[in-house]
This record gives C-alpha cells, structure tokens and sequence, in this order.
C-alpha cells in the first residue's frame, strides 16, 4: 500500500499475447486490487490482441486451479484485450476498482498485429516474433511437461521434442489427426539452456500455414498425446514448483484442470475434451460480449 501513497492513478501499459497463462493480464489484476484498497485510479492503455481478437480456444480455467498463470476463469486463447479483460475482471469477477481504458485507435478485433502497421516488438524474450505469438496459446502446454517447448533455441514454442522421440515417427504420428493450417517439419535440436541442454532432441518444427484455420490448442494436445503413444515411458508430467504454485501440477495449472492430464493418461477420448471446450467457449462469448470495445 505505502507504493500507492501520493498517486492520483497507475497506468498499465503492457503489450498482452491473448492467452490465459500469459501473466501480464493478472498482474494487471493484482494491481486493479491493490488500487481498490488504496482508493487509487487505475488507467489501462490499451493495445491490440496480436492474434486477434475474435479467435478463442480451449479450456476455461475451473475453480480450484487458480494460480499466477490464471487468476479467473478466461479460455486458454481468450480473443480479449487488456482492456476488456479489466472491465470484464473489474465486474463480473469481483475486483470492484474505480477503472478507466483508453482504448485503441481504429483496431479491428479481426486484425493480427502485422495489420496494425507498428513494429512487432517481443513482449517477452521467448515470444521474439508473431510466429511464435500465434502458435503459443497451444504450444506453452508443454512447459507442464518434459518435451523440450523450444526455450534454449532460436525458435521457442515452434520447435518441441525430446532425446526420447525420433522426429519421424512424430511427424507420421501426428500427420494421422489432419490438424488444419500447419505441417510439421521433422528435425533435430539442441537447446542451450533450459529443458535438455546440451542434448540433442528429436522432434519438429511447426510451420502454420493458415494461421486463420490453424487450432493451436488442439494441435498441441496432439503433440502430448503423440509423444505418449511413442514414448509411454519417456513422456511424463513436471511436478511443482511452477509458477509460485507449490502444489498443483504445472499442467493442471496451465490447462485450468486436471482433465487434460487424466484424459492423456487414461487413453480417453481427445476429440470428447476438445468439445467440452467448444462448449464452454460458447457459453463465455455470452460472458465477455459486454465488455468488447472494439468492432
């Protein structure tokens, strides 16, 4: 509180990615709370989704699995700007603080960051380019696991594998969902830091081919589920710490339950949790609609 002390506002001016794990936008909550208590304005400058602002995939986080990489209940791929997420939060999830979003200028929610005309600047060091915005609200799942996610190359979250994999066995295992708007390029890698450093990996690259008809979601549960058929003893589940989370499991986390992890370890029915979600999705678009601010 003594940080507030003096302040007429606190701006929040932070380039958000459009996915639920991303932490920025719970920061921003934190802070809306924190305002609140302090009787202090909080002033969201807002920018656009890069990945657009109408497309939204997977699970909604369920009650129990809150933690820094998903505070209320958003999809995975949310569709959502900073600044509705703020009124949205400030409303309909409790945080009840004096907000005020100066919103963006001629955005089309249709539009992907390179429709905007503004450099791409990377909002963080493992998200350096759209490519790698586009596939993460998929491909950061598998940061609850122990398939390299690509941190340690040049490439994060478009290339994934593990020294347990061979790259093309993957690539004909994955090749059997049909996923749209993506090949997959079978390749070695070896990361300089984090998972598997200094060690070389089997795995892919992705390629997104239609980013309009690409599901990045579905597409990697596939690749979880691919690497367990082939690899029963190699693929498993991180376990915490993960994200100041001492006690849920990083994937639990990430995915807003346990479903994902029981359904892969049950050999149960993919395409019946990918439903599900398209069901809660439907039910959030009636959620979220009052907070749009943009066309």
């Amino acid at each position: 509180p003594e940080t507030l002390q003096g302040l007429d506002a606190l701006l929040f001016d932070l380039q958000d990615v459009g996915v639920r794990v991303y932490t920025f936008v719970w920061t921003m909550c934190l802070a809306m709370e924190a305002c609140r208590d302090a009787g202090v304005q909080f002033v969201v400058l807002d920018r656009p989704n890069p990945i657009n602002g109408i497309d939204r995939e997977g699970p909604i986080l369920k009650p129990g699995f809150e933690s820094f990489v998903g505070l209320h209940p958003l999809p995975l791929r949310h569709g959502l700007s900073a600044g509705e997420i703020a009124l949205l939060a400030n409303e309909r999830f409790g945080i009840g603080c004096e907000v005020d979003v100066v919103p963006c200028i001629e955005w089309d929610r249709t539009e992907w960051f390179d429709a905007t005309g503004f450099p791409f600047v990377p909002p963080s060091p493992n998200l350096p380019t759209l490519d790698s915005c586009t596939v993460y609200p998929g491909m950061v799942l598998l940061e609850g696991t122990n398939l390299s996610e690509g941190r340690g190359t040049t490439l994060p979250f478009e290339l994934f594998g593990a020294p347990y994999l061979d790259p093309f066995e993957l690539v004909d295992t994955l090749g059997e969902f049909e996923l749209p708007g993506i090949a997959f390029r079978p390749c070695s890698f070896e990361p300089t830091f984090q998972k598997y450093a200094g060690q070389m990996c089997g795995g892919a690259q992705l390629h997104v081919t239609d980013r309009d008809s690409f599901l990045p979601v579905e597409t990697a549960v596939a690749i979880v589920h691919s690497a367990k058929t082939l690899a029963p003893n190699g693929l498993h589940w991180l376990t915490p710490p993960y994200e100041y989370e001492h006690e849920k499991m990083p994937i639990d986390i990430l995915w807003g339950s346990s479903e994902l992890r029981d359904t892969i370890d049950s050999d149960g029915d993919l395409g019946e949790l990918l439903d599900r979600c398209t069901i809660e999705i439907a039910e959030f678009d009636g959620l979220a609609e009052a907070y749009l601010l943009y066309d």
